[in-house]
């Protein structure tokens, strides 16, 4: 396979599922690290998005497998830890993606719905990675890429204190697990997109979605092979000396102070 950075390597990507265009953070980067050698573990909640994706890849002559979990839950991450070690006998990267929004102020948020956006946004990676790393040491070698946010490291313009909180959260395991775990030949790193266009988003209105274009520094907009192409190199052996590291994403934004992107929106 040409190109192939991540040749015999086994990877797993929790919500690798296709919801469609624009492309999702894990559909691209599954399609990707399958376009690259790596054999791919689908981790969704939804089966039929995540055979979206397989499909697709078995086209082009990859390798994928689906195994469908709800990752907030510590049996199914043990489950689907043990699925790739039977199918494939190791584990060499996974991609912590899923997320779910979380909305207001500290002041309006609501008891339940913060226990449903911590159990999605953090406690999944952290479960994942509990039973990842095991098999990840015994496999040799590991790369573990969390998804956060820019909302993450800043108060971004929308009023999401859970949201914020959780990927903050990423941003932090990804930094206590790299020390923990490098003399276990394991790298943990984070990657924070800015305001890219995906799903996610998909159905904001077209003048918030030229406001997020424009105050980046590069006035463009990003989607969500910016943000797999980066998990690409992570993954790769040509990270092998980058642990513990936050990766912005996002044109350029968090370089910047909100007066210096004034004359790019007024």
């Amino acid at each position: 396979m040409q190109n192939a950075r991540l040749q015999d390597k086994v990877a797993m990507i929790v919500g690798a599922g296709s919801r469609g265009e624009p492309a999702g953070t894990g559909y691209a980067t599954a399609k990707l690290f399958a376009q690259h050698g790596a054999a791919v573990v689908l981790v969704d909640n939804n089966r039929v998005r995540a055979e979206v994706t397989e499909r697709e890849i078995s086209v082009e002559g990859g390798d994928a497998s689906i195994f469908e979990a709800d990752v907030s839950r510590e049996y199914d991450c043990a489950a689907m830890v043990d699925f790739c070690r039977e199918r494939y006998g190791g584990l060499h990267i996974l991609f912590n993606n899923v997320a779910t929004h979380g909305s207001g102020k500290v002041t309006d948020v609501d008891a339940d719905e913060l226990d449903k956006v911590f159990a999605i946004n953090l406690k999944s990676m952290m479960l994942a990675c509990k039973h990842a790393i095991p098999l990840m040491k015994a496999s040799g070698s590991g790369s573990i890429i969390n998804i956060s946010s820019i909302d993450g490291e800043r108060a971004g313009m929308s009023r999401n204190v859970p949201y914020a909180v959780t990927k903050a959260g990423a941003a932090q395991l990804a930094r206590v697990l790299a020390v923990h775990h490098g003399r276990d030949n394991i790298r943990v790193n984070c990657i924070a997109p800015g305001h890219i266009f995906a799903p996610f988003v998909s159905q904001i209105s077209d003048d918030k979605r030229e406001l997020r274009r424009k105050v980046a520094p590069l006035g463009t907009e990003g989607n969500a092979w910016d943000i797999a192409y980066a998990a690409l190199f992570l993954a790769s052996d040509e990270a092998r000396w980058i642990s513990g590291v936050v990766l912005p994403i996002d044109g350029g934004l968090l370089a910047a102070t909100p007066l210096a992107v004034y004359d790019n929106i007024r």
